[in-house]
């Protein structure tokens, strides 16, 4: 559709208003973006506003990733979401938080930086491997590897899946992805995706910080069809896979790092900026099934109470807000304990919603029953409202 054809259709829906008017809010917009977005995309952004439906063939131009450079405002990105990291509280106090995830286009990767309301798109399970994502208002800053990254803040939008772009025209994380047997020493301290099969684990154990602080760490080694390499997995990423990782499983891991092990080889290290997809364990476990002690726990249920929230002193003198329900499925019911912003979400659930929650751990609570307690990587998703 043609710049002055556009103009036509919102004058001939809007006869009050004049094409002067239309041209001053086309500079306003063209002010805004920083000249990052065609004129006319930006006319049909303008052209929805004034209620001319923009046609499915229509596309709202945006950055290629590999045209981004550090200190861009209000841009606007595309892209596939390759990989969803976990959120961080940033200060409990005024509860300041941060999510990121990787998307891609066919030039490259981006990581985007989601702040307080934004990463609630991460923390609600809207935001998921696979969808294709708009990203506006958002701006660009260098990271601390030197790499580009968009941050999205107040004023950012984010829009899941939008129905102007074509998926085809956005690959997935394999396009990416490297050949362990392609693996070198030029790829020292580089940053890789890799996918292929679990063949053997090894416990995982604790260890003690110069700081007196206790960590951990965990083996395994992964294959494909080119070769084999260690993995060595750190920390909360330890308390993620321990009890999901097994011997023939099939991964996908997105931003692990290339390191020097002994001798002149490599291996890759899992880490908080790394994001691990399990590919093989789709099935969730029946509620009959759970054992305390399950670090990594996954389950679907029904709603089966409303959930009870209320205001606790912890040990360290911290006001936190904790909510209490129950769900239930096919084999029994267990009550779930949702902590600070997973409060939040559970004081929206609904008697009869059907929900999943996963990286939640089991744990004895009162009158010392089983019960499944949130931590700060917890996702609580809603995939049905009740009948």
């Amino acid at each position: 559709m043609e710049f002055e054809e556009i103009i036509q259709q919102i004058l001939a829906k809007n006869p009050e208003i004049s094409r002067e008017k239309i041209l001053r809010r086309l500079e306003d917009a063209r002010r805004k973006t920083g000249g990052l977005i065609s004129d006319e995309s930006l006319l049909r952004m303008i052209a929805a506003e004034f209620g001319v439906k923009i046609s499915k063939e229509t596309r709202v131009s945006a950055a290629l990733i590999k045209d981004l450079v550090p200190n861009l405002n209000d841009v606007s990105v595309v892209g596939r979401v390759v990989a969803v990291l976990n959120p961080k509280i940033i200060n409990e106090k005024t509860g300041r938080k941060m999510a990121s995830l990787l998307i891609a286009d066919k030039g490259g990767i981006l990581r985007v930086v989601l702040w307080n309301a934004k990463a609630s798109l991460i923390e609600n399970g809207k935001l998921k491997v696979g969808q294709i994502a708009r990203f506006t208002h958002g701006y660009t800053k260098e990271s601390r590897t030197g790499k580009v990254e968009l941050h999205m803040a107040e004023k950012g939008d984010v829009q899941i899946n939008p129905e102007d772009v074509n998926a085809d025209n956005y690959p997935t994380i394999s396009k990416f992805n490297t050949k362990i047997g392609e693996i070198k020493i030029v790829h020292k301290n580089k940053r890789l995706n890799l996918a292929g099969s679990v063949e053997e684990v090894f416990q995982a154990t604790t260890f003690q910080r110069q700081d007196s602080s206790s960590g951990k760490v965990m083996r395994f080694v992964m294959a494909d069809e080119t070769g084999k390499i260690p993995v060595v997995v750190w920390n909360e990423k330890v308390d993620e896979l321990e009890s999901t990782l097994k011997k023939g499983a099939k991964l996908q891991l997105v931003n692990a790092k290339a390191k020097k092990a002994l001798g002149e080889s490599l291996e890759i290290h899992v880490d908080n900026e790394t994001y691990v997809e399990i590919q093989s364990q789709t099935e969730f476990p029946k509620i009959a099934e759970l054992k305390e002690g399950i670090n990594n726990v996954k389950i679907e249920g029904e709603v089966s109470t409303k959930p009870i929230v209320r205001e606790i002193k912890t040990s360290k003198g911290e006001k936190v807000k904790v909510a209490t329900f129950e769900i239930k499925d096919e084999t029994g019911s267990i009550w779930v304990t949702a902590w600070r912003q997973h409060a939040q979400t559970a004081a929206k659930l609904e008697k009869g919603e059907k929900i999943t929650i996963k990286n939640a751990y089991v744990k004895r609570g009162f009158a010392n029953q089983l019960e499944i307690s949130t931590r700060s990587t917890t996702i609580i998703n809603v995939e049905s409202k009740r009948e």
